[in-house]
């Protein structure tokens, strides 16, 4: 069992970590060689150039601006310094609200530790129950500061049950209140929002065969005829996957030969050639250039060959149809109505925004869906159980004095009293750590075999399943297993009728493990992710070996987006902590909010920096954070009544059965109050839309605008970066707009760009960060760019510009 010395080992090398971490990031972040690292977003968006023009040769790689090494710290203010209306426009409502979940964590246990500390410790320690009880079980300092440390029957814990009350009712009004503001932050932002093609577009699948039927025109017909005011055109959904890897292999020779083309140009006497044996390792050599475009020629040929194969062949059209209306109005009465007497036929929802889609998912056949998702959650149940092993490992490495008692020849392998302290107060919870890392990347692959089409829905599910995990395996089996490993000789020694006592007396003694947890993954850990080590080492080694081309470049700087697939389960784990352990053990709550005030400042700055967002649901996430808050409270009630129970505590027990009740009435009024703005659209907001853009644009062409939308990516000419296959997908779509004469005030569709995470850019465009340039032909001189106002950049007379990237989905950005 960890004691503050442990703890406090525990405490001085996380802390050292974080501060070595954040010290290293303020210092590496101002090197010009690391700038494409540390700010991407700002590359991706267009608003930053590197400050690697120096003629200085060092100073092309250092900084060589000494005064700027005194203001390394800058980063934090400048974080702070955006509004959340800034912090929307510059990455989406998603990066916003993620951010609320951080400010809601200090909010709700901010109050609450002030409470606990103040009234609960006294009470706690006064009481000395473990004094009597240290010779049958292994106890430190820690637990005399929990609820372990009061006599059963005392009237002591009237305080604890009062406290959980006040507890219960501070969170769910604080739940309330954030609920409220994200759904109406919600609801402005979708009314606010310009005109998008998923507004007007519904996703059908499981279309049903009719013989002599082509899919498409089923589809044209059902919808003739059950929407004949509102029905505007279809798109057919392909199996175009084998398609999609013969043009992933195209880019691939594509960039080998615009890597051999940019060499020559360097140095035109000499030729550059390669072998074409195995890996280009033996064989005859032959000129690089002429055997890349030969390459390049051959591939072409089949590329055509299996698009004309998978256009004929009726077979290849899908089930699935991208089905568009005229009007917002009919496209939200569609989505959320049963189209079909048969439920199981013409299922409607809304489509995912063209970035967001999922198109590898769209070929796998309805039927098979059910059976898909009974394997994974077969198999997640597996998994879940298969690391109870490694975690009760970890558990054993945490309560050494445990093991002590039934291994004795141990003693002298922890006798040592810094190996001790190392082994109970930071390997534990490093050894988790390490454990659980792998996990997101394997629940991710689950969500995908599935059969899910949005990349959103796919991080949500992930994330549930992760959850779940966090749950059973660090939570309870942390709990379960340390609690067998730690009493086991208590267990060995006592009557059965002594054992629920003893249970309930260890169980919050797992606080230490939870303490050392939480430094390890919320202090070192999120001080590790600012400073991006791993990003950092790999575009580095990239550059130097694998970049050959700007595209590569780019490949390189990819930044990614906000892990929600393992951020927002981690994030729940603090919250269901901090609501079980206020009562029990109050001495855990000062980590959390270190936690949270960190984690808040960290990912503030890499939102702002790093981050950018593959796809925007507009919080969608977000009635998930609030029900698994709820499920914590619920289980910190259920467990304040079970240790109340093994204190003989009869007479005030039975006054924690209301809470519950209570929690869970809280939960179904606000789920019926405010989840359906997360569901559904309101009619009333879509007729308001649509009589709104009525009267600005009359002579909008609304078929033009939606004609390549959802456009399948077998359309996408690989042969012209800049202009669109024309395609009829049905008998009504006329023709597309010619991006040459197109505005961005036009109603032409949105085109699209190279950056296959680039989400819409909007009007706004905030100061890019402070960044260094030089302005002399002999030595660096860096001038520090200050975050200036919001300014607003607008160029009419250029037309979108788009490039389609075949490896994955479209999506439409406009410069």
């Amino acid at each position: 069992m960890a004691t503050l010395e442990d703890i406090g080992v525990s405490a001085f090398i996380n802390i050292l970590t974080a501060f070595t971490f954040l010290l290293a990031f303020a210092l590496l972040r101002i090197q010009p060689i690391n700038d494409r690292v540390y700010f991407p977003k700002w590359y991706i968006n267009g608003d930053r150039t590197s400050p690697r023009r120096s003629r200085n040769f060092v100073g092309k790689f250092v900084n060589l601006n000494v005064m700027t090494y005194f203001t390394f710290l800058n980063w934090m203010p400048q974080a702070m310094r955006r509004s959340e209306a800034e912090i929307i426009s510059h990455a989406g409502v998603d990066s916003a609200v993620f951010l609320r979940i951080y400010t809601l964590g200090l909010k709700i246990f901010v109050p609450m530790t002030v409470l606990a500390l103040l009234i609960l410790i006294p009470v706690n320690v006064s009481s000395g129950t473990l004094f009597f009880l240290r010779k049958e079980l292994v106890v430190s300092d820690i637990d005399k500061l929990s609820i372990s440390n009061v006599r059963p029957e005392s009237i002591r814990f009237f305080f604890h049950i009062g406290l959980q009350y006040l507890f219960t009712i501070w969170t769910c009004y604080m739940l309330y209140k954030e609920y409220d503001y994200v759904a109406s932050m919600r609801m402005h932002f979708l009314a606010s929002q310009p005109r998008r093609a998923e507004q007007f577009t519904v996703v059908v699948r499981n279309v049903p065969h009719v013989p002599g039927h082509s899919v498409s025109d089923t589809v044209d017909h059902f919808f003739q005829t059950n929407h004949p005011n509102h029905y505007l055109c279809h798109q057919a959904v392909y199996n175009a996957n084998k398609y999609a890897k013969l043009v992933r292999r195209r880019d691939r020779l594509q960039n080998w030969l615009d890597y051999n083309q940019l060499k020559f140009e360097r140095h035109p006497e000499k030729r550059p050639t390669r072998k074409i044996g195995f890996l280009g390792l033996c064989g005859e050599s032959v000129d690089s250039i002429e055997y890349y475009k030969q390459q390049i020629k051959q591939l072409d040929k089949i590329l055509i060959s299996e698009r004309q194969k998978i256009v004929k062949d009726s077979k290849s059209i899908l089930p699935v149809a991208f089905v568009s209306f005229n009007s917002r109005w009919g496209a939200a009465v569609c989505a959320q109505t049963q189209q079909s007497k048969n439920p199981t036929l013409w299922l409607t929802n809304w489509a995912p925004e063209p970035r967001d889609v999922f198109w590898r998912n769209l070929a796998i056949p309805f039927v098979s869906l059910s059976i898909r998702k009974l394997i994974i959650s077969l198999s997640v149940f597996a998994l879940v159980f298969f690391y109870m092993i490694p975690i009760a490992f970890v558990q054993s490495l945490a309560n050494l004095e445990g093991l002590e008692k039934v291994a004795p020849f141990l003693r002298s392998v922890i006798e040592l009293k810094f190996i001790k302290s190392f082994l109970q107060g930071f390997l534990p919870g490093l050894a988790l750590k390490i454990f659980l890392y792998i996990l997101p990347t394997v629940l991710m692959i689950m969500s995908k075999i599935e059969g899910h089409i949005a990349f959103s829905t796919l991080e949500r599910k992930a994330a549930s399943k992760y959850y779940y995990f966090m749950l059973v395996n660090v939570f309870l089996g942390s709990i379960v297993t340390g609690t067998a490993f730690e009493q086991l000789h208590s267990f060995l020694h006592q009557s059965a009728t002594e054992i629920p006592r003893t249970i309930g007396v260890s169980i919050p003694m797992k606080a230490t493990f939870f303490i050392t947890y939480i430094m390890v993954d919320g202090w070192a850990g999120i001080a590790s992710e600012i400073l991006r080590l791993k990003p950092l080492v790999i575009f580095h080694l990239k550059n130097m070996f694998l970049v050959k081309t700007e595209r590569d470049r780019e490949k390189a700087m990819n930044p990614g987006s906000v892990d929600f697939p393992e951020t927002l389960p981690s994030l729940q784990l603090y919250f269901l902590l901090g609501l079980v352990y206020a009562v029990v053990t109050p001495i855990l709550l000062p980590f959390i909010l270190v936690f949270f005030a960190l984690a808040y400042l960290v990912y503030r700055h890499q939102i702002i920096n790093v981050y950018h967002q593959q796809y925007e649901s507009v919080a969608a996430f977000w009635p998930q954070v609030h029900s698994r808050i709820i499920a914590s409270l619920l289980i910190s009630q259920l467990l304040l009544m079970g240790l109340l129970s093994t204190k003989k505590a009869a007479n005030s027990t039975p006054l924690l059965v209301v809470l519950p009740i209570l929690t869970l009435s809280f939960h179904k009024y606000c789920k019926n109050r405010f989840e359906p703005a997360f569901r559904k659209y309101p009619l009333e907001e879509a007729m308001a839309k649509d009589i709104l853009e009525g009267t600005t644009e009359p002579n909008l062409n609304l078929k033009a605008y939606l004609a390549d939308a959802y456009l399948h990516p077998i359309y996408r000419s690989f042969e012209e970066e800049e202009e669109l296959v024309q395609v009829r997908l049905d008998k009504h779509q006329t023709q597309t707009v010619s991006p040459s004469t197109s505005e961005i005030s036009s109603p032409s569709p949105p085109r699209y760009v190279h950056h296959p995470s680039s989400p819409p850019r909007y009007v706004y465009h905030p100061p890019s960060p402070p960044h260094y340039v030089d302005h002399s032909s002999s030595s660096p001189q860096y001038v520090y760019d200050h975050f200036s106002q919001p300014h607003y950049v607008d160029h009419p007379s250029s037309p979108p510009q788009y490039a389609y990237d075949p490896s994955s989905p479209p999506h439409y950005v406009y410069h």
